[in-house]
């Protein structure tokens, strides 16, 4: 009797320990729930302000420790999304945050800046030459990217950026022959004016004038040929090579 009744005192003595572990565990499971909806909030709100292009919400998120390379649950970066929504603001909020990574290139291949020049947008792509991003690559490059593009202006901020003219995608295009067939024309011109090599022939032995007849830009592609034979002509035109 003795005996058990000691056992239930040392039961009752141990109980005031025993709560307080218990409240202390169930204190920290209610902080780390708060926390983990807290982050679920903050990851929904980022990929809702890309989507409807606010940047200021972005940067409220950034200034509360938000990562900027988060990616979406299908693995997508918030460059893509945002190009894919066509939310520049939000792409230059993304931008200009130090830790972003401005120069990775998405399952493509492609890069941000090479995306921002195919798309026109020349304070995107000014914002990414600032932060330093890469012009000369293997393959398509950004200059490339541009010249197949509408605005020329970027045609022109990548050459003065020190583009290289003559870069050769794999299919050995140039960024001449992607301005004379799809980008715009003015582009094909700032190309020609800044020097880039008219006579140039890709792996299916088409030159940039080839490309401007096929849609009918006869005025380019007599210029260039009237180009390629000065430069064919000129007595160190046969030290040059592809």
């Amino acid at each position: 009797m003795r005996s058990s009744c000691s056992r239930c005192r040392r039961r009752a003595e141990r109980r005031p320990g025993t709560m307080r572990n218990y409240i202390r565990k169930s204190f920290y499971l209610i902080v780390v729930f708060c926390i983990s909806l807290a982050q679920a909030s903050s990851y929904n709100d980022f990929f809702r302000a890309i989507r409807s292009d606010n940047p200021r919400a972005l940067e409220s998120l950034f200034a509360r420790g938000f990562d900027p390379n988060t990616v979406d649950p299908e693995g997508r970066s918030p460059l893509s999304l945002a190009f894919h929504y066509e939310a520049y603001a939000a792409a230059l909020a993304l931008v200009r945050h130090p830790e972003f990574r401005f120069d990775e290139p998405n399952a493509a291949g492609e890069t941000p800046l090479m995306l921002a020049a195919l798309r026109g947008q020349v304070a995107l792509s000014r914002e990414l030459l600032v932060r330093g991003a890469q012009l000369n690559r293997p393959g398509w490059t950004p200059l490339h990217y541009a010249a197949s593009g509408s605005e020329p202006r970027l045609v022109d901020m990548l050459i003065g950026h020190g583009a290289p003219l003559d870069a050769l995608a794999p299919n050995g295009n140039t960024p001449l022959m992607m301005a004379a067939r799809h980008g715009s024309e003015a582009g094909a011109w700032i190309l020609l004016k800044a020097g880039a090599h008219p006579g140039l022939r890709n792996r299916d032995g088409l030159t940039a004038a080839d490309f401007a007849r096929s849609v009918e830009r006869v005025n380019l592609a007599t210029e260039i040929e009237r180009l390629a034979s000065m430069r064919a002509a000129r007595p160190d035109s046969v030290s040059e090579s592809r």
